[in-house]
């Protein structure tokens, strides 16, 4: 009988084992009659319970039954006590009925229990409940009899479900075990046996292992009923109740049974494992070797143009994400398979490599060729990206060299052909950035093999490779006319670069020229203070008109070249412009204004000779001029003085008419001045020389005379000097002295 199917009958308390125990080690039956009626049934039934729970031994001993009839009638009493005569007749040895003070004493008279003791098979006294020590110790009777022994019946009955409970999922789960086991180990034996991996035990053994040990220490410790104070505390499902010997057989029972489990569970879950590595190893094997290597087999083509080959690449992205997939499986099996070697025994040791074996061979195959595909289609890509750049440069610069060149000076035509040799060059180093492309691209391709029928097969990549050459080929000649336009081009410009230069040229000697005669015209005003410094100036003036000589033929060659440039370069719209005419009316300019230069230079010297030739006659050195000359001569420095000073008047009148004075009019009227003072210094001198001529005829007389005086004395004088060397002669060497004289004379 378990304590669920009575429970609530165990709930109302009609009798209890409290744990304790009478002088002979009996244990004692406790039955508190209440004022209620109590039900004779309910009552046998939580008996017949109650004395199923001790051991054989322990009924040995015999039981004490204390009924508690202080609460209830006499004829219950009475019935309960006939009732154990039925129930549990060997086992009672003694009945202590418990009655109220002086209230059945009539009525006991008429029933002695003691004369009944040979039909009842047990003894039975009445006594009250302050002398019930003189039979059971007070520590073992409860606070209910005035004893010290703590007894809770809720907590009994909660712990008697409990350990019923471990009890019942222990045995069971042991039998289950012990059939599970049995069974594991005939599978070993016949290991054609397939196993029957849904054979589980109903119950989980860890919460059933839990459950006993938490109870088996709540049994050694002695608190069933909940004590921890002072005072022995007695529970009847102590070892004299088989409960802690019953649990801890269980127990070990388990563990056993529980361990040769879990051994069996790790055979079973390492079999499991195995198979479904197995399985899966091949599945991806097989899908590897099947689907995915056709998928790669069949994808063999580069595209023709950047957006052939990005289609291309998104389908291999497709393909590698599929690829992806079975790779994390592969992942995954590759560690569980490193597991199982770390820990696995030494029969699937060579199992287990040789999947992990086929496995890595075939994920790193398929990565390799799928790697492989990748850098293909990237190489082909970049390739295909840097064909359509350079083929936008071609165009690009085919543009500009098929454009019309209109440059509106030589520095924009030099730009123009640095950025045209700008292009060129990046359209070199692109050509050459497209070879090594295409170069690796093919390497690649010619590298690039797949796996069919458990070997290694060459893709065909012939197409792929013709198509590559050819847009490099395509590209060189589209390269090389380009440069051949180029070339035409770079001579034009620079046709055009030396135009530009001989016209800039030329109109710098036109803009020099302008320089000269303003220079002429402005600082060329000297005519010089006497007839060496005009001559001076008018070689200088020479030199100065050399000058301008040379820059007006360098001018003219100019523009000539200008002319012979644009025939050669077709240029109708251009031509010298107004750079020719400008260039004769300035040299013509010039020409008017130099010879008006050396005109008024010529007529500055003969001024300045002839005035000189005045000025200087009465000089000592030079003697008198004769009288026909000296006329002409004022006559020459009045005339041309006058023509000089008109001439400083008048202006210099171009071809077209304009006309430009030589210097300010101050510099004029300088020049003007100094002029007129020479012509004044002249005329001075001409009336000076008619007033020193009549002097000169009183004192050409007076001279005469006097010349004459002076000879006749020096005659004198010489004669006696004569005398005088002879005598001195007479005393020396007559050869020296004839000598002497002789140098004298001559």
């Amino acid at each position: 009988m378990e304590a669920t199917n009575i429970l609530p009958i165990l709930k109302k308390r009609l009798a209890f084992l409290s744990g304790g125990k009478d002088r002979r080690s009996g244990l004692i039956l406790t039955i508190p009659l209440c004022t209620e009626q109590t039900s004779m049934e309910e009552l046998s039934s939580t008996l017949d319970y109650l004395l199923g729970i001790p051991s054989d031994k322990c009924k040995a001993r015999g039981f004490t039954v204390i009924v508690d009839g202080r609460k209830s009638q006499w004829n219950i009493v009475k019935t309960v006590v006939l009732m154990l005569q039925n129930v549990i007749p060997a086992e009672v040895s003694l009945v202590c009925v418990v009655k109220p003070d002086e209230f059945w004493d009539k009525k006991v008279t008429h029933f002695c229990f003691w004369k009944e003791k040979d039909r009842l098979g047990f003894e039975v006294i009445l006594v009250s409940a302050n002398k019930l020590t003189r039979y059971i110790e007070p520590c073992q009777l409860t606070d209910e009899f005035g004893g010290s022994l703590v007894y809770d019946h809720m907590d009994w009955v909660n712990k008697r479900l409990v350990f019923e409970k471990f009890t019942k999922e222990s045995t069971s789960l042991l039998d289950e075990l012990v059939v599970i086991n049995e069974s594991e180990k005939s599978n070993q034996l016949d290991k054609e046996r397939p196993p029957d991996c849904n054979f589980l035990p109903s119950l989980d053994p860890e919460t059933v292992l839990q459950t006993g040990h938490e109870l088996l220490s709540e049994l050694q410790q002695r608190r069933f009923n909940g004590s921890e104070g002072g005072g022995v505390a007695w529970s009847p499902m102590d070892d004299e109740l088989l409960a802690q010997p019953q649990v801890m057989k269980l127990l070990d029972s388990l563990r056993e049974q529980y361990t040769k489990y879990q051994e069996v569970c790790r055979q079973r879950s390492k079999r499991s494992q195995l198979e479904e590595i197995q399985t899966k190893v091949m599945q991806v094997v097989n899908w590897l070797e099947g689907p995915g290597t056709e998928q790669l087999r069949t994808q063999w083509g580069i595209g023709d143009s950047i957006r052939a080959s990005q289609a291309l690449q998104q389908k291999h992205e497709e393909m590698e994400s599929q690829h992806s997939e079975w790779f994390a499986v592969y992942v995954e099996l590759n560690q569980q398979i490193a597991a199982l070697l770390s820990a696995g025994d030494e029969e699937d040791l060579v199992e287990l490599k040789g999947l992990q074996q086929q496995l890595s061979d075939v994920c790193y195959r398929q990565a390799s060729q799928l790697e492989s595909r990748q850098n293909v289609l990237q190489s082909a890509h970049e390739f295909h990206g840097t064909a359509q750049d350079l083929s936008q440069q071609l165009d690009g610069l085919l543009g500009m060299l098929c454009a019309d060149v209109a440059p509106t000076d030589g520095a924009a035509i030099q730009q123009t052909l640095k950025h045209l040799e700008e292009k060129l060059k990046s359209v070199e180093g692109s050509l050459a950035g497209l070879r090594e492309k295409g170069q690796v691209v093919m390497d690649q391709m010619s590298n690039q093999t797949t796996w069919s029928y458990g070997k290694d097969v060459p893709i065909e990549n012939k197409e792929n490779i013709d198509h590559i050459q050819g847009v490099m080929e395509d590209m060189q000649l589209r390269k090389q006319r380009c440069e051949d336009m180029v070339d035409v081009r770079r001579l034009k410009m620079l046709q055009m670069v030396q135009l530009f230069k001989c016209e800039e040229d030329a109109s710098q000697a036109v803009e020099w020229l302008g320089e000269l005669l303003d220079a002429l015209l402005k600082t060329h005003i000297r005519l010089g203070d006497d007839a060496q410094e005009t001559k001076v100036l008018l070689e200088k003036h020479k030199k100065f008109v050399d000058v301008a000589q040379s820059t007006y033929d360098y001018g003219r060659q100019l523009l000539q070249a200008t002319v012979v440039l644009c025939q050669s370069l077709r240029c109708t719209t251009r031509s010298s412009g107004d750079t020719l005419p400008r260039l004769n009316r300035v040299w013509k300019q010039f020409t008017v204004t130099s010879e008006e230069r050396v005109y008024r230079l010529e007529m500055a010297c003969s001024f300045h000779t002839a005035a000189e030739k005045v000025l200087v006659q009465t000089s000592p050195e030079q003697g008198d001029l004769p009288v026909e000359l000296e006329q002409e001569t004022y006559e020459e420095v009045e005339t041309v003085g006058k023509a000089l000073l008109d001439r400083l008047t008048v202006p210099v009148i171009f071809p077209d008419g304009s006309e430009q004075y030589f210097g300010s009019p101050g510099d004029m009227a300088s020049s003007a001045v100094h002029i007129r003072d020479k012509m004044k210094l002249v005329e001075d001198r001409k009336l000076t020389l008619h007033e020193e001529d009549e002097e000169d005829v009183e004192q050409q007389q007076y001279d005469q005379i006097h010349d004459q005086d002076k000879e006749l004395q020096d005659d004198e004088e010489l004669q006696d000097d004569q005398e005088l060397q002879e005598v001195d002669k007479e005393l020396q060497d007559g050869e020296e002295l004839e000598l002497e004289t002789d140098t004298q004379k001559s």
